[in-house]
């Protein structure tokens, strides 16, 4: 039996969204227990040094696209992904007493969500000073801490920190929405409630990395083969492949599981049209 403990390591502190998808993906409570840290590259370090069992991860939003920390993380990393979360970004206006809403000097966020906020912001409360802190989490503990501090976050720091939620849902997109990774060190790891991520379930996604060559034509042939096979793409990504000056790893997921036979078709056709081709890992796809 392995000797990693029963944890799962996320993008802290305690009341961030990430927070929140781990809670969406494992379930409310301490089981597996909660380990926040400082930022997305200690995540894929606690699980590669096994003092995680998972890492939960953000990867792209709908209104900011890819998070480039976690992709250039995907790049070295020799973890798996074995499941995903969409979680909708909902932000509130949180205050410790809603009698002192006449009386908020300053509105406390990080800075996308104050940027994501700016309509409904501008509209209510032009002449209030905005102040940028590092984390939702963050800006709810100053507003615990003060009665004329507000806070924007979700509903997780709200109950973290003993907030009340004055005005919900304040974001100037409603379908504002991050896609959350699940990392292990094997396919083998059993996820709570589900299979074996290395079992196909029929409702599956894969991730690769594709280093194309570096010549004209190159992303139309890593391309065909999808088309050719009928593989549904769900998202491409380049990012700078760092080892090379001027060339480019392309992120992608498809639908499918690495098992399926019209997968390894794919896979069959790629090898002679790229470079290196590596398996982040093949996972159910999140429902809703």
């Amino acid at each position: 039996m392995s000797d990693t403990p029963e944890r799962v390591a996320f993008l802290g502190p305690p009341g961030t969204f990430s927070h929140a998808a781990v809670d969406r993906f494992f379930g409310p409570g301490n089981n597996p227990e909660r380990l926040s840290v400082a930022n997305i590259d200690d995540v894929f370090l606690e699980v590669e040094a096994a003092n995680a069992r998972y890492g939960v991860v953000p990867v792209e939003n709908s209104t900011e696209g890819a998070v480039n920390s976690t992709q250039d993380c995907l790049i070295d990393t020799s973890l798996t992904t074995v499941g995903e979360i969409y979680l909708p970004i909902e932000h509130n206006l949180l205050l410790k007493d809603p009698a002192s809403l006449p009386h908020i000097r300053r509105i406390v966020s990080h800075k996308q969500s104050l940027g994501q906020c700016r309509i409904w912001l501008r509209a209510h409360y032009p002449e209030i000073e905005l102040h940028e802190v590092s984390s939702n989490a963050e800006a709810a503990r100053l507003a615990a801490e003060d009665p004329t501090t507000a806070a924007i976050a979700g509903e997780v720091a709200a109950d973290y920190f003993d907030l009340k939620v004055v005005f919900p849902r304040i974001q100037d997109r409603k379908n504002n929405t991050t896609r959350f990774l699940v990392l292990a060190r094997d396919h083998a790891a059993l996820v709570t409630g589900r299979q074996g991520p290395a079992m196909a379930t029929g409702h599956d996604k894969t991730s690769i990395l594709v280093y194309a060559e570096n010549k004209p034509g190159a992303l139309f042939r890593v391309l065909e083969p999808f088309d050719t096979c009928q593989v549904s793409l769900t998202r491409i990504e380049t990012r700078p492949a760092r080892d090379d000056m001027w060339s480019y790893v392309f992120f992608i997921d498809f639908e499918g599981h690495i098992e399926d036979d019209v997968v390894k078709n794919v896979f069959r056709q790629l090898a002679g049209r790229a470079v290196k081709i590596k398996n982040l890992g093949s996972y159910p796809r999140a429902r809703g």
